[in-house]
């Protein structure tokens, strides 16, 4: 049969199984668009290229599946390109589809010409422009492959309109054949000898920590570290991408390490004796001043990405494979424990003398922590929760007790303000039965405010908990912290009335200003079933996050929630 290329990409991205894609059309996407007209596939028109990359984002991190996009040449490319490195920096499979110029008119500086694959290169697993259309199947088919495959990542591909319009004779069942990449191999198993050698050093140890990471979520590998923490009663802190790959509610939970996180997971990777990092990259933000970080510890690392296993902290068991694989092999040889009977007491010291807390700072005001805290309580730890960055990112990871992988969907690598509120209507497209709340900062939601419009036009029932304390909160506590209270310009009085604003979109607006009035307004946002919420708590201004361990410094050296 003779098809168009626009119509052997759809054939093809059905044949991947993608069921949605989050875009903003124009000149170039034309064909693509006309061949949406008539298509299975459902498109999520976004009001902003990057809504549409983030959409896609949090529609991959919410259901495993890869996440598609698609933006026009020129400018609607180059808007993807903070989306593409957020799912770079934190391994989150995405296909991203740009137009392009003609073939004949690339290099010749035409309109709306950018060169999206050489911009994207850094940031990218993978791209490609495509010249002919002959090679439109082979590549839709690689690019999935290669963003779902390994390390997970986005990949981009280039589609010059010549190239969608040109029709040509494409039979499916010649098209499908095995993918061969040249350079590019699946990781299959791992070294046994370290899983054996791994495996000693976790018998020989009497204060063992596992810090787990974004790699097991992304591994689908919760349930086999939950086995190994269980097995052996080995406390668990997680990393910030890592919130969700063990409950938060667990006895052996420790919470959140690193620069906000609890101060009894920073003190016992200060103590422990073994540290198994499993799917982590010990990012400057856990690590703090590496020569002090786990002193005492010998370190097996598990991760699927050999350029991590050593990159940033000596490694004495460096294990590389699928973090699922290389997990079910270390317990099939561990033997179960009873206790660990002085380590867990030391453990349970340090929670009760430094638990997560903090203090009304003046009488009457309402404590983002506490909102938070609301949050969890209402939702009973159930909801899918998504969060911009900044303070509110932190009081979300610090409160609210995530108990499943998923369901903790945050820009952790890259710190994208913008990111929560089209990631959680992707992550409700994704999971349409789920509950889906975005925890927001004033600043960073009026990065993406604009999608109101979309979730109102499909009718996501979104709910967006606005932590208003009208300044750039995390710079201000920077500023307040390490620049003598200079605040340069973080404060942010003068802002729109987030009601009203709601309103206008078609949402619907909730102000609270008091502690009494949080409950009562999460109840009615949640039985909202055919429209965004939008509630505008009108929080502490000077409220910080506590614990800090300050840049540069060592875990053990805290600032505050003591």
């Amino acid at each position: 049969m003779r098809l168009r290329g626009a119509d052997i990409l759809l054939r093809c991205l059905q044949e991947e199984g993608v069921d949605t894609i989050f875009g903003y059309p124009g000149g170039a996407v034309l064909p693509i668009y006309d061949a949406l007209y008539n298509s299975d596939i459902e498109h999520i028109l976004t009001r902003h290229e990057q809504g549409a990359v983030h959409a896609a984002d949090g529609y991959a991190r919410a259901t495993g599946k890869v996440g598609v996009c698609i933006a026009t040449s020129g400018p609607g490319a180059t808007n993807l390109v903070t989306g593409i490195a957020t799912a770079y920096m934190d391994s989150v499979p995405m296909v991203c589809f740009t137009g392009q110029v003609a073939t004949s008119l690339i290099g010749r500086d035409a309109f709306q010409e950018a060169d999206i694959t050489g911009i994207t290169l850094p940031i990218t697993k993978h791209n490609y422009l495509i010249e002919k259309t002959e090679d439109v199947a082979r590549v839709v088919r690689e690019a999935f492959y290669i963003a779902r495959t390994n390390r997970p990542g986005p990949v981009v591909v280039d589609l010059p309109k010549d190239v969608m319009e040109r029709e040509i004779e494409y039979e499916p069942s010649v098209e499908k054949e095995d993918i061969n990449i040249r350079g590019y191999r699946v990781m299959k198993g791992f070294n046994t000898g370290q899983v054996i050698t791994a495996v000693e050093l976790i018998k020989q140890s009497s204060k063992p920590v596992i810090y787990a990471g974004g790699g097991v979520i992304a591994a689908n590998a919760s349930r086999e570290l939950a086995h190994l923490a269980e097995r052996r009663k080995i406390p668990v802190t997680t990393t910030l991408m890592g919130i969700g790959s063990f409950p938060a509610s667990h006895y052996l939970s420790l919470g959140m390490l690193g620069m906000h996180g609890t101060r009894y997971a920073n003190y016992a990777i200060g103590e422990c004796d073994l540290l198994v990092a499993v799917g982590v990259r010990f990012d400057d933000r856990v690590t703090g001043k590496i020569e002090a970080f786990a002193p005492h510890a010998r370190v097996i690392h598990i991760d699927i990405d050999a350029a991590e296993i050593g990159k940033n902290v000596g490694v004495e068991i460096p294990i590389v494979g699928n973090v699922c694989e290389v997990l079910q092999a270390i317990n099939d040889r561990l033997p179960e424990v009873e206790e660990l009977g002085e380590w867990h007491a030391t453990i349970d010291r340090w929670k009760d003398e430094f638990p997560l807390r903090y203090e009304t700072i003046s009488e009457g005001s309402l404590m983002p922590q506490h909102i938070v805290e609301k949050i969890y309580a209402i939702t009973k730890g159930e909801a899918i929760i998504t969060t911009e960055v900044g303070q509110n990112q932190m009081w979300a990871a610090q409160y609210y007790k995530c108990k499943y992988p998923r369901y903790f969907l945050t820009s952790g690598g890259l710190g994208t303000m913008g990111f929560g509120f089209p990631a959680a209507i992707g992550a409700k497209v994704g999971r349409p039965d789920a509950t889906v709340i975005d925890i927001a900062g004033d600043g960073s939601i009026q990065m993406n405010i604009q999608e109101l419009a979309t979730a109102v036009q499909y009718q996501l029932p979104v709910i967006i908990c606005i932590l208003n304390n009208q300044y750039l909160g995390m710079v201000r506590q920077w500023q307040s912290l390490f620049y003598e209270g200079r605040y340069s310009y973080t404060d942010m009085a003068h802002q729109p009335d987030f009601v009203r604003l709601a309103e206008a979109y078609g949402a619907v607006g909730i102000r609270v200003n008091t502690m009494a009035e949080v409950d009562q307004a999460l109840a009615q946002a949640l039985e909202v079933k055919d429209r965004p919420v939008v509630i505008d708590f009108r929080v502490e201004r000077e409220a910080n996050v506590y614990p800090m361990v300050p840049p540069g410094a060592s875990l053990l050296n805290m600032l505050g929630g003591d």
